[in-house]
């Protein structure tokens, strides 16, 4: 028994010292994101490239349901507010490029997409929910996060949007 007793104390020691390099929370209002660089449909895709803008930066993936729903608002925010400063870039998370174009096939985006196939993104933002929107001012902090697509959130996400566009 003995044996048993050692073997699961060092598995419950290494699970906890294995989280301590995993982020404590979500990416949290009013700090900056992590950067990253990812490809691209034409490019890389890269946090720094929208300093400046507002940024709605959406996590997303080919099986989940609100993401169908999403893509036509974050389509209509995009042609309504890019011209006062809105950057609309959509994380792919989809292990299968196949997965991700069949999707876009059927949900055109007229707005940046990245994919990160390995997933680090989304962990390195502790998503923990498809979709997860989060809202980056112009200063590079993040002004909110939002989990989740329903139809009744958005006119909540368009407030915050121009609320960060300052054009209340």
């Amino acid at each position: 028994m003995r044996p048993f007793i050692a073997r699961a104390a060092a598995l419950v020691l290494s699970g906890a010292f294995g989280l301590v390099g995993l982020p404590a929370a979500a990416v949290e209002v009013g700090n900056v994101p992590p950067s990253f660089e990812l490809g691209g449909r034409v490019g890389a895709v890269k946090l720094s490239n929208y300093t400046g803008k507002t940024v709605y930066l959406d996590f997303w993936a080919s099986w989940c349901g609100p993401c169908k729903q999403s893509f036509p608002w974050m389509n209509d925010m995009h042609t309504r507010y890019a011209a006062q400063g809105l950057s609309v870039v959509a994380i792919n998370v989809d292990q299968k490029a196949d997965d991700a174009q069949a999707f876009l096939r059927k949900a055109p985006a007229h707005f940046d997409i990245a994919f990160d196939p390995t997933g680090q993104t989304p962990k390195a933002y502790a998503i923990k929910a498809m979709p997860t929107s989060v809202l980056i001012g112009p200063d590079g902090k993040v002004l909110s996060v939002h989990s989740g697509f329903k139809d009744q959130d958005r006119n909540v996400l368009e407030q915050q949007i121009r609320q960060a566009l300052r054009l209340q």
